[in-house]
């Protein structure tokens, strides 16, 4: 499925199934909007927002940012969970294959997948697919559909601002809101700056 990802869109992920199955489980309504459009398509600046938010050594790691996992490893040690240090190209995997739950055997096999998939994707589609598949809100996937549910314009249009309060609910999406997001946001700005973006 990772070589053919190179060339075709994917209709759907497993955490698209995923939430299908559990509205039916509940028995709630569920309407999924998902859109999937090019990478030229979608805002530089909310392509930069949500590198800035979720992976910001995106370009320089290939697949694992050690960095990030050692400081994680230390925090979880400290008793302090403070932060994730999964990559884009990690949660890719695990969006594609795996859906929300977690298990050691579950990390084995995404962690097997994700060189595969720097290699036969590389960066840019990585960006591309993370950036339309992903779960923006209940039953909404991709830059475009989030852009267009909260902000009323196409992901091409969406404002420095904006871009840095949508990538601000990407690590909690079922839970917070843009506009809520107030500080986060000015930190994902704050990155993005230093990151000259």
């Amino acid at each position: 499925m990772l070589v053919a990802a190179r060339w075709i869109d994917p209709p759907t992920t497993m955490v698209h199934m995923q939430r299908r199955v559990q509205s039916w489980i509940h028995n709630m309504p569920y309407r999924a909007r998902y859109q999937f459009i090019p990478l030229s398509q979608i805002s530089p600046q909310l392509q930069h927002a949500v590198i800035a938010a979720e992976d910001a050594h995106f370009y320089q790691h290939h697949g694992f940012d050690w960095h990030e996992i050692q400081i994680a490893a230390e925090d979880k040690l400290e008793g302090e969970r403070t932060r994730g240090a999964s990559t884009l190209t990690q949660q890719l995997v695990k969006n594609l294959f795996f859906g929300t739950g977690r298990s050691i055997l579950r990390k084995g096999a995404e962690a097997s997948l994700v060189p595969v998939a720097e290699v036969v994707l590389g960066k840019r589609r990585i960006l591309e697919i993370y950036l339309n598949v992903v779960e923006w809100g209940p039953g909404i996937y991709g830059a475009d559909a989030a852009c267009r549910y909260y902000d009323q314009t196409a992901a091409g249009n969406i404002s420095r601002e904006q871009a840095a309060r949508l990538a601000a609910i990407l690590p909690a999406p079922l839970k917070r809101r843009p506009e809520r997001m107030n500080h986060y946001s000015a930190i994902i700005l704050q990155r993005m700056e230093q990151m000259k973006w």
